[in-house]
């Protein structure tokens, strides 16, 4: 059958439609998965066509799959957390979503909190365990939609739960109709995904989703969760770690629409950015983050990550005020005591600091031969250099007018006698067996004294 595309607007062929594989023995993809050595990257040179949504955003799982990865946040952390990823996310929804679980009188609490606050976003969602009684807490608290578990790989459906396909997809069906009754919209997480048989059991079981969801008249979202990190964002690569190939066939052969389907991934390969921006290359609207990318094993995709590249994707920000992501980095650091890499990108001590002299030297002359973008304007952090064995008198200088925010005339250059002086005495510091960088108090109490307490007013 051939029709009229509405994505491309093209004549497509329409006839392929895949039936469940109900297979005796699990596919494990023991050709890629070997288990006892790197997993592979096979490529089958079948492109697929990029079709980004016209609106794309960011959904958030900090307080579901980031809250099981560090000691539970109280209520207050919750709701001032929420409150930051409102203020980040802007008037327009960039970032669109929020989950929370509902298990506990705490949980619950903090849903309450939240929504006290009247945002309309980040919404509030939930995940819960698929049972009647939680889709009817659901209903309930006036919820609109939530997530499910819908582990789709036979690693999962074989091994863990001890079910044929078949069995699993009459599981999950049954369980998505409770969904439906409670008229509660439901979000199917296909645990996974990238050790699943895509044609043989996924795209079935969705197409299913998909023809139910028209009969209850309430939409379903469908997450394709990389859940081991194995994707691959590179065109040409076979499933099922493709990237591309997921998003294009979950649209072309499921129908799923692009403002319904979202992306989940961890980190495992270092991939979980380039793969969340992929999805929304390919057609996804939405991908799921979190906070500071914390989450199970590596983490998932850092939320502050990808509010860069929709900027760098969209060209604008629309919105968003990326100042608050080191509003948030401070929050983690001195109300939670979560301790940030320092090596982190946006959020870490480091990232904007050199330790180089000849890196220094050149912010001394222009911030921007060695600085990504203006830190300053954008997260409210300037540029730094750490002083050490190896900063030189560009580096010194660039630190004192750093740290006393010295600017035009009062600025001091590499040739100021100060500058001379103090790296004489850094120097005999590391001369004497000092490994330890210098702290700003050290060098702060340094100045004093080789400027008998004048400076910066002298």
């Amino acid at each position: 059958m051939l029709e009229i595309s509405p994505k491309t607007n093209l004549l497509e062929q329409k006839n392929y439609r895949y039936a469940l594989q109900d297979v005796a023995e699990p596919n494990l993809y023991r050709d890629i998965y070997d288990y006892e050595s790197v997993p592979k990257v096979p490529f089958n040179h079948r492109r697929v066509p990029m079709g980004m949504p016209s609106e794309i955003w960011i959904t958030d799982t900090s307080f579901r799959d980031g809250q099981q990865s560090v000691d539970p946040y109280t209520v207050d952390q919750i709701v001032d957390l929420y409150k930051l990823m409102n203020k980040l996310g802007g008037p327009y929804g960039i970032i669109r979503q929020t989950e929370f679980f509902i298990y506990s009188e705490k949980d619950r609490k903090a849903v309450e909190k939240c929504r006290e606050l009247g945002y309309q976003f980040p919404e509030i969602t939930t995940w819960i365990r698929a049972t009647k009684d939680d889709f009817k807490l659901v209903k309930d608290l006036g919820i609109r939609e939530t997530g499910i578990l819908v582990s789709c790989s036979d690693y999962h459906i074989f091994k863990k739960m001890k079910l044929t396909r078949s069995q699993a997809m009459k599981k999950y069906l049954d369980t998505v109709a409770l969904a439906f009754e409670a008229g509660v919209m439901p979000r199917c997480h296909l645990e996974d995904i990238t050790r699943a048989d895509f044609y043989g059991f996924v795209v079935p079981f969705v197409n299913e989703l998909i023809k139910m969801s028209r009969d209850a008249g309430i939409p379903v979202r469908i997450r394709a969760c990389d859940t081991m990190g194995y994707g691959v964002p590179y065109p040409e690569v076979a499933l099922p770690r493709s990237v591309p190939g997921i998003i294009y066939g979950l649209q072309h052969y499921s129908d799923v629409e692009s403002e319904y389907l979202e992306w989940h991934g961890h980190n495992d390969f270092y991939k979980a950015v380039a793969n969340a921006s992929t999805a929304w290359l390919y057609g996804a609207s939405a991908v799921n983050c979190s906070l500071l990318g914390i989450g199970e094993r590596t983490g998932n995709i850092p939320l502050e990550a990808m509010c860069f590249e929709y900027a760098s994707l969209r060209g604008a920000l629309d919105g968003m005020n990326p100042a608050v992501i080191t509003e948030i980095a401070d929050y983690f650091t001195n109300v939670i005591g979560y301790k940030v890499p320092p090596m982190t990108p946006f959020v870490g001590a480091n990232f904007n600091m050199t330790r180089a002299g000849i890196h220094a030297d050149g912010l001394l002359k222009d911030e921007e031969i060695y600085s990504i973008f203006n830190t300053q304007k954008l997260l409210n952090r300037a540029p730094k250099v750490m002083i050490g064995p190896n900063s030189g008198l560009a580096g010194i200088a660039y630190w004192i007018n750093g740290n006393y925010r010295l600017e035009g005339d009062r600025a001091v250059s590499k040739n100021d006698p100060l500058v001379h002086s103090l790296k004489e005495w850094i120097d005999g510091e590391f001369a004497s067996g000092r490994v330890s960088s210098l702290s700003e108090s050290e060098l702060e109490n340094r100045i004093s004294i080789l400027t008998d307490g004048r400076f910066p007013n002298a």
